[in-house]
């Protein structure tokens, strides 16, 4: 498939105690990981069904080894996945944004994690579509993060590396760091990350009721209950 746009995953392999670990404070180890992996499901059938739009994954960690491998690779068979690189978070955010980049020709990229399963397709598509007036949109997260970025050509995504990553005014430092580096900044729609036993209901809640994380959270729901009773 030809495309002159991308949507970006940045994800890492649902692996037990290898994902996810600050869910387990109120989650086992295998818990955690089977949220992570509903999570990163429903993020990647939501970017495969964006118009004209291929799917690149930054890929860290062994889907061989993942809560529900074969489901995964099913879905990653129909994307292009490439290795992350770097030794931070924001040296992978930006070599993750010059590689999707470089699959479209220097296109739109709308870049996201798998901590957001209940994005949209339109609020992808929003995110792409800003760039025909901004050269960045940024989607916000409610803990003072960020969920999601959009650039083209990989323009902004160098300022990455030098911005604080998992603090409580990342996103307001991600914003500063884009402007200061020329580009002129959309926001979209603020979102919750999926990063505390609290918010996996909050999350769940706003998921289509079909979707792989609103069920397993449901069901790991009803067996404390069961457990309790």
């Amino acid at each position: 498939m030809s495309a002159s746009r991308a949507i970006l995953v940045v994800a890492k392999a649902p692996v037990p105690g290898l994902v996810k670990t600050r869910l387990m404070a109120g989650y086992s180890a295998t818990e955690a990981a089977t949220l992570a992996s509903a999570a990163l499901l429903d993020t990647l059938d939501t970017a495969l069904s964006v118009p004209e739009a291929i799917v690149v994954v930054s890929l860290a960690g062994v889907i061989d080894d993942a809560v529900g491998s074969d489901d995964l690779r099913t879905r990653l068979s129909r994307t292009t996945v490439v290795e992350q690189h770097g030794d931070t978070l924001g040296d992978r955010l930006d070599r993750a944004h010059r590689d999707a980049a470089a699959q479209v020709g220097g296109g739109r990229v709308m870049q996201i994690g798998m901590d957001t399963p209940q994005v949209t397709v339109e609020l992808l598509v929003s995110g792409l579509d800003a760039l025909d007036d901004h050269d960045a949109a940024l989607g916000l997260a409610t803990d003072g993060g960020w969920w999601g970025l959009a650039v083209s050509g990989a323009r902004g995504a160098h300022v990455l590396p030098g911005v604080a990553m998992s603090q409580s005014d990342t996103g307001e430092r991600t914003a500063d760091a884009l402007r200061r580096g020329g580009c002129s900044v959309a926001f979209l729609k603020s979102l919750t990350d999926v990063d505390h036993p609290a918010d996996v209901t909050e999350v769940a809640e706003t998921c289509a009721p079909t979707s792989a994380f609103a069920r397993i959270s449901a069901e790991l729901r009803s067996a404390v209950a069961h457990e309790r009773s």
